[in-house]
């Protein structure tokens, strides 16, 4: 993996979202690529070599962790160079791949997606079923 690259990924696309200023404290949780890719499972898109998107999939009592309850899922920082592509899908493309993988762990009954800025309103498990 190719940690430099994740790490402009996610910086670029946190900053340029506004979610926060370059000097706030989780801006160094995030950009701590090596230490997450320990722990939970990151995953890249790399279309031509070059990445263009990241996530980090972590399980419930797990390091990364905030939100999952057993037999969840949770997906979190998920970034997309906001320099690939506009609109191009790739980020959708990650998410639909995050629950495909969910629904292929027979043990896992629900995604949950969680936010760095707004806990609450993006913290809905998807159901997997299926």
């Amino acid at each position: 993996m190719d940690f430099p690259e994740v790490r402009r990924v996610t910086r670029d696309a946190y900053l340029g979202a506004g979610h926060f200023q370059a000097d706030h404290p989780y801006m160094r949780v995030l950009e701590d690529v090596e230490h997450r890719a320990e722990h939970p499972r990151v995953w890249v898109a790399e279309p031509a070599g070059k990445v263009v998107a990241a996530v980090a999939l972590t399980f419930a009592g797990q390091s990364y962790s905030k939100i999952a309850a057993d037999r969840e899922l949770e997906f979190r920082m998920l970034a997309v160079d906001p320099a690939y592509a506009p609109g191009s899908g790739v980020g959708r493309a990650v998410v639909r791949m995050a629950v495909e993988h969910t629904r292929q762990l027979r043990v896992i009954e629900a995604t949950s997606i969680t936010n760095a800025t707004f806990y609450g309103a993006c913290a809905r498990p998807l159901t997997v079923g299926g």
